[in-house]
């Protein structure tokens, strides 16, 4: 039996903002590190940390962003879209637009891990991750 790594990753984040955690603690992978530094770049988390020291692979702690005035979480949708069973790719051109550019899709590419509107730019397809909004 093989487990979905990145679904799991995202089961876990989208269980602490449903219940109103602060942080979350996910196994680390250098694939789960990288999703985790773009949801940092594009506003989704308020802060993240590597720990090398617990575990064979050790663990990234996830600070969770809420609006200041509502409480509300900044992360409303959070969705596995490629899965093990039924791959999704796109090309630079069908790159798909998430809520018309404010969410984001995140995309593995031959140049890396990187977000929908970056591998539109720089030209390259790839496995369409997950949908960010």
């Amino acid at each position: 039996m093989s487990t979905d790594v990145i679904a799991d990753y995202l089961t876990r984040v989208r269980n602490a903002v449903n219940a109103g955690h602060r942080v979350v603690e996910i196994p680390a992978s250098n694939l789960k590190k990288e999703i985790t530094k773009i949801l940092f770049d594009q506003g989704f988390v308020l802060s993240y940390k590597f720990e090398d020291d617990k575990g064979p692979q050790g663990t990234i702690k996830i600070a969770l962003k809420y609006d200041k005035l509502t409480k509300d979480p900044v992360i409303k949708k959070i969705q596995r879209i490629s899965k093990p069973g039924l791959r999704k790719y796109a090309n630079s051109k069908e790159m798909p637009r998430i809520l018309n550019g404010l969410g984001i899709a995140i995309v593995s590419t031959s140049a890396g891990v990187m977000t929908g509107k970056q591998a539109k730019a720089q030209n390259v397809g790839g496995e369409v991750l997950c949908y960010v909004y």
